[in-house]
């Protein structure tokens, strides 16, 4: 459990923000005060299978409580100049628990504020636990709806259809052609007041430091009040299921016993796998495991996913096949593991996997390198952990062969082997390896030719393949020389001996001997091109360069192209992406390999533990609560940015924990 005790300081302009999912890539969010900093806040945003993708419905609440004379309010706003209410804050305590709860006071009474989406129902509950409520009290909702996608803003229109019919304690309004209806509900009598009307310019300050337009407009089709007194709880109701909402809501409180028990069995499972940890580490790596459920989704139209990050990604190919070990593998989620696994295998066109899926799970782009190598890391973790190679081989090593052979032949945007073994892909207007952020459509960091990790993943894939073949009894891909060529020929490419270290990019005869994170995973994948004094130089020379307390810079500061912060418009941010900033999904790799190399195995895995204690015993208090963020600034502070909760950061902090816990 996360506790925030506010006591006796307010924080007016607190943008620390809670996520809760639905299993279907919908969510709610909003900032600890409740007063929406981003477009992608909202209660009620649900991926939809028709129109396809996200969409905030149901944007915000404004409730409050009214009871001896007065009105005080659990959420607020901002409009032009004003913050709304005016007064300070009711709320005095947070907690993430089995989902976020606000704990507030309301003169003399206590309102305990939960927001819960039951796992694939595409529904929201908030619910109100009141305590020393005196007679009289309203409960007063306000819902703010949106009916946008959620890249968007919404603004005044008029094709909006302002009707709203009343329903049994609530009401149900279909504010546009070919968006699904909106049932809201209580489970305690109230009364609907209809008094449909636009508000204006609610204003997003995080859209606006993001360089965005930052002002949108929600329509608001009327008022829920209802009755409160003592001790009472309310539970609303909000959803665009029609098949369950249609007539009534099926004994919300039922509902909400249920998934509470359902999280608490994931709990009791979850415990079960931090057997080797106490103290911090087991609080941090079970925070780590609840977060890590989030990524998982089945898609509306029954597809296994991954999502990337919250707020803003989808599902991607590369950040799934990464995510893959820590989100599934290391923590028993085996049979989910296998079926994404699946999924995306079952996409592979001409040796390439998808770069991106459509928010219902269809495949979109073909236009990385290393989405297929890291297909074989993620079968060779799930090998490794389930010890299953008859499903390797059935389900598997089909997709594997045919990659290898692609590879090996030459495929889609100049992908393919050189004389000397080497992998080589793309051309300068090109971004098809993971540092791919653009600027008006040319790579910021241009990495065409071949790309140092690129080629330590074909090495460590090419190793596994042999292996599989003499197990499988299988003829061998290529002639029995070219891992041996592919070792000689990364090392006399790479190997930059003024730095001690790999460079990043060999093209054209020239190495790039730009000091990046890309080096370490020719340390920590199982099959190593370098010899144990060249693994330990690359190990250090991150160390000194590179790893600060929340993960690795994507650059050296010594380097002149060094960017330490990403902050400002799109244009700005993208250049800084990969030029300095921090991302810490590569502490995974880091720690991998920082064990292979150490002298004192037990101490090097007591530094990694302490690094962990530390990083997250801020950081999970100081973003998204309870997960990872997607990166940091590269210079101290090293300020949280980018998405607030990141599926291939809290996967390689899980897997890292693992790996920690088999050697403690």
């Amino acid at each position: 459990m996360i506790q925030i005790d506010f006591g006796e300081i307010q924080f007016p302009d607190d943008d620390r923000e809670w996520l809760e999912t639905d299993g279907r890539g919908g969510y709610a969010s909003s900032t600890l005060q409740n007063r929406h900093t981003r477009r992608y806040h909202g209660l009620l945003v649900a991926n939809l299978q028709t129109p396809e993708g996200r969409h905030v419905l149901l944007s915000k609440l404004e409730d409050s409580l009214q009871a001896g004379g007065e009105e005080q309010f659990f959420s607020s706003h901002r409009y032009p100049g004003v913050l709304f209410p005016p007064g300070p804050p009711v709320l005095r305590e947070f907690l993430l628990d089995t989902c976020p709860r606000f704990i507030g006071r309301a003169g003399r009474t206590t309102v305990k504020k939960s927001i819960l989406m039951p796992r694939g129902k595409g529904t929201l509950f908030v619910r109100y636990d009141l305590e020393r409520c005196p007679k009289g009290g309203i409960l007063r909702l306000k819902p703010f709806l949106a009916f946008r996608g959620y890249h968007k803003l919404a603004h005044k229109n008029p094709f909006l259809q302002d009707r709203a019919e009343g329903i049994e304690n609530g009401f149900r309004i279909e504010p546009y052609e070919g968006m699904p209806p909106l049932y809201i509900q209580t489970s305690r009598a109230s009364r609907f007041i209809s008094s449909p009307v636009w508000y204006r310019r609610f204003q997003y300050t995080e859209e606006r430091e993001r360089g965005f337009d930052w002002e949108e407009d929600l329509f608001l089709p009327g008022i829920l009040e209802v009755l409160v007194e003592r001790k009472c709880t309310v539970i609303l109701s909000v959803s665009c299921d029609g098949d369950t909402m249609r007539h009534h809501v099926p004994n919300p409180a039922a509902i909400w016993q249920t998934e509470t028990v359902r999280r608490g069995r994931e709990q009791t499972t979850d415990k079960r796998q931090t057997g080797g940890f106490a103290g911090e580490d087991q609080e941090f790596f079970l925070a780590l495991l609840r977060a890590g459920r989030s990524f998982l989704i089945t898609t509306p139209s029954g597809r296994p996913a991954v999502i990337a990050g919250y707020p803003w990604f989808g599902s991607w190919g590369r950040d799934a096949l990464i995510s893959l070990p820590g989100l599934c593998f290391s923590t028993g989620r085996i049979a989910e593991g296998i079926e994404i696994l699946t999924e995306i295998g079952r996409h592979e066109r001409d040796g390439l996997l998808p770069n991106f899926f459509s928010a219902d799970g269809a495949p979109e782009a073909y236009n990385t390198v290393d989405s297929s190598l890291w297909y074989f890391r993620a079968v060779q973790e799930l090998l490794r952990i389930s010890g299953d190679k008859a499903l390797i081989r059935e389900r598997f090593w089909p997709v594997m062969k045919r990659i290898i052979r692609s590879f090996l032949d030459g495929t889609r945007f100049g992908i393919g082997m050189n004389r000397e073994g080497l992998l080589h892909a793309g051309n300068g207007q090109t971004a098809l390896t993971w540092m791919d952020a653009t600027v008006g459509e040319i790579p910021v960091t241009p990495r065409h030719g071949c790309p140092v990790e690129i080629n330590a993943l074909w090495y460590n894939a090419l190793c596994f393949t042999r292996d599989l073949t003499v197990e499988f009894g299988e003829p061998a891909f290529s002639g029995g020389d070219l891992i041996p060529l592919l070792s000689r020929s990364f090392r006399e490419a790479f190997w930059n001996p003024r730095e001690g270290c790999l460079g990043d990019v060999f093209r054209d005869g020239v190495l790039d001997t730009a000091v990046r994170p890309n080096q370490i995973f020719a340390v920590s994948l199982p099959f190593s091109p370098l010899d144990p004094a060249e693994q330990a130089a690359v190990v250090r020379a991150v160390r000194e360069q590179l790893l600060t307390p929340c993960g690795l810079r994507t650059l050296s500061p010594a380097d002149p192209a060094y960017r330490g912060r990403c902050r400002g418009n799109p244009a700005e941010r993208d250049g800084a992406y990969h030029q300095g900033t921090v991302w810490p999904w590569l502490l995974g790799a880091f720690g991998e390999a920082a064990l292979r190399v150490a002298d004192n195995p037990e101490r090097e895995e007591e530094d990694l533990r302490q690094y962990l204690r530390t990083f997250l015993r801020q950081h999970l208090v100081e973003a998204g609560i309870g997960s990872v963020s997607e990166v940091f600034d590269g210079d101290a502070p090293h300020r949280p940015g980018g998405c607030i909760a990141q599926a291939w950061s809290v996967a390689e902090l899980i897997r890292l924990y693992t790996l920690l816990g088999k050697i403690g």
